[in-house]
């Protein structure tokens, strides 16, 4: 009889992780190499993404790519095909976020965030899901946030970005679904990342406390990448076999506190 371990494993899955030089696409792909995935690392840092590749080990893959690029995200679905036979999993991680005011974000800005976070979303499933039907099918998990179901301050262009994710992400698991593609987003919280840094001079500026302070009154301490990445895995997982369209809130309990 299967176990829940033996569900939860990815022997054999060739796998795409957007944005997987550092941070929670390190994380994820990691985890997915770890229970047995074949995995493709790309990043628009392809340096990064190459000494990260050689950290986890002599199945998981690099190469640059720039998921705002038809061109580049064509060759990373065909370069993974190509190295493992076939795409079965997808991970949309590469994303950027700005904090600014939302009267003080130029539109420059805005147009970055929405190419990258939205666009890059976009492209990647439109390339691969014609390389996993050719094989049968898989999983696709994209990365929201928590900032996709509610209003934040200073993240105008960032949340946006991300709730066009989630729509994304429940129009594709409608269209795909019959043809064996499951597709799910994950929605973290705050998180100990570069981005997490990025964000503490203006939340400390509008809020007049530290980043710190604030974390821990509202989800209790920042969430890990290895923490995002075992919600990704699961999703990727034979153990979500039903779980289609759905956005899965990793966030310490933030979203679920009124005060």
């Amino acid at each position: 009889m299967a176990t829940l371990d033996d569900a939860l494993r990815l022997d054999g899955r060739r796998a795409i992780v957007t944005g997987g030089a550092r941070g929670i696409g390190l994380a994820i792909g990691r985890l997915l190499a770890a229970r047995g995935a074949r995995v493709m690392l790309a990043d628009v840092d392809a340096d990064g993404c190459a000494s990260a590749a050689a950290e986890l080990g002599p199945d998981v893959r690099s190469t640059g790519a720039d998921v705002r690029s038809s061109d580049d995200v064509a060759r990373l679905v065909a370069a993974t095909a190509d190295a493992f036979g076939g795409v079965d999993l997808l991970v949309n991680n590469a994303g950027v976020e700005i904090a600014k005011p939302f009267v003080e974000t130029e539109e420059e800005e805005l147009a970055r965030v929405l190419d990258i976070n939205v666009k890059g979303v976009f492209l990647a499933t439109k390339h691969a899901a014609p390389a996993m039907i050719a094989t049968g099918g898989g999983a696709i998990v994209n990365i929201a946030s928590i900032a996709s179901l509610n209003g934040a301050p200073l993240l105008a262009a960032y949340a946006a970005s991300k709730a066009a994710v989630l729509q994304l992400t429940r129009v594709a698991a409608i269209e795909l679904r019959g043809a064996g593609i499951r597709v799910n987003a994950v929605c973290p919280g705050l998180v100990q990342t570069a981005m997490y840094d990025d964000l503490r001079a203006p939340i400390e500026g509008a809020a007049g406390m530290s980043l710190d302070a604030v974390v821990a009154a509202k989800q209790g301490r920042p969430g890990t990448p290895e923490e995002i990445a075992d919600a990704v895995a699961f999703l990727a997982s034979d153990a979500a076999p039903f779980t289609v369209g759905a956005h899965y809130v990793v966030d310490g309990g933030l979203t679920a506190s009124l005060f």
